[in-house]
């Protein structure tokens, strides 16, 4: 009789051995689910998918401009899910970056161009060593002109011939996104040893340096390096309507319209390549037109809705400067007209462009 409760006590401590860590894990150190995170109260929102969420924040983390990555969860239904649902394949959700970042400092689009180079695009089953749809890949926009940014984006990804295979890498509209567990946030600066190991492993780094070879870095520049009141000295009245206040010059009354000089034209603030003379012809609108772009990664099209319809307006890329608009009722061979301000750009007559580091345009310039 007395091996009843000698048995039932060892039987309890067998027990509490086996199930007592899981017991106390469930309750004290098991995954609780993520909070969401309010998009509206940051100045510059983007968010991103790219497999494994480690991975994804020390691109971003070490961009001037950029204040926070936060890995999370994003694209399913289940309110806060935690690591362990959203593993489990279950909720729709995939492991993603929000980077909030000042836009005065650094562009949407450089923010696209640093997000192509860490991740495989053709791959719709997951990224790299990690499979399953809660590591594939995708791109959240947050208004309209996030989408129209990443729709360029893409083409420009497509058009540059670098993936064989199709590009799946979705665009969708943002959702809620939630912030992760605390252990996931910076992972890779937390634990480095372990970061490493996994990292080296994946197959990532391997992949990104055959396809990337030396363009894999972006070269990153601010979007302005002037402040309100320093281009305000820096340009004239006009310039600054044109450029910072999204103005128009007077038709026939500008600096260029009638320019038929040869050399290449440039943005006002930044100096970045953006017509030549090769490619400007007489609209008989009074303002500068051009069928194309001299540099075409120097150009930004946005969507602009205003009294009188939608238009495609043109922007400069690392300056962010108001340009003009685009219409398709230009000649051939693009059927396009770029129709830009003057205010907008500074003329570099062909004779100076060697001299001023434009020298890698003069081919355009020699006799055939």
């Amino acid at each position: 009789m007395k091996m009843k409760p000698i048995l039932l006590i060892i039987g309890v401590l067998i027990i509490a051995v086996i199930f007592g860590p899981m017991t106390y894990r469930y309750f004290f150190e098991r995954s609780t689910g993520s909070t969401p995170v309010n998009a509206e109260n940051y100045k510059g929102v983007a968010t991103f998918a790219g497999g494994c969420f480690w991975c994804m924040e020390p691109p971003f983390e070490k961009l001037d401009g950029v204040s926070d990555v936060i890995s999370g969860y994003t694209g399913g239904n289940m309110e806060n899910p935690s690591y362990k649902d959203v593993s489990s394949g279950r909720t729709e959700h995939v492991e993603a970056v929000q980077v909030h970042y000042d836009p005065e400092q650094v562009s949407y689009e450089t923010l696209l161009q640093i997000f192509w180079r860490q991740i495989d695009p053709t791959d719709a089953k997951g990224q790299f060593v990690d499979r399953g749809h809660q590591y594939t890949t995708g791109i959240f926009y947050h208004n309209e002109e996030q989408k129209q940014a990443a729709m360029n984006s893409l083409e420009e990804l497509k058009q540059s011939g670098r993936f064989e295979e199709e590009i799946v890498t979705p665009i969708v509209e943002a959702s809620t996104f939630y912030k992760a567990e605390d252990y996931h946030q910076d992972y890779y600066e937390k634990n480095p040893v372990r970061y490493k190991i996994y990292r080296k492993n994946s197959g990532r780094d391997q992949f990104l340096n055959e396809v990337w070879g030396d363009d894999r870095e972006v070269k990153v520049e601010n979007t302005s390096s002037y402040t309100k009141e320093e281009l305000k000295e820096k340009l004239t009245p006009m310039q600054y309507k044109v450029t910072q206040e999204d103005g128009t010059e007077p038709a026939f009354d500008n600096k260029y319209w009638d320019n038929e000089k040869e050399g290449i034209y440039v943005d006002i603030v930044s100096g970045e390549p953006l017509f030549s003379s090769t490619d400007k012809y007489k609209s008989g609108t009074g303002w500068p037109s051009f069928t194309k772009p001299l540099v075409p990664e120097n150009i930004v099209t946005k969507k602009d809705k205003g009294l009188f319809g939608s238009r495609t307006e043109v922007r400069s890329k690392q300056a962010d400067s108001h340009l003009g608009h685009v219409f398709k009722d230009g000649p051939e061979p693009t059927g396009l007209r770029y129709c830009m301000n003057s205010a907008a750009m500074n003329f570099i007559p062909k004779e100076e462009m060697e001299e001023k580091g434009y020298g890698e345009f003069m081919d355009l310039f020699e006799e055939k």
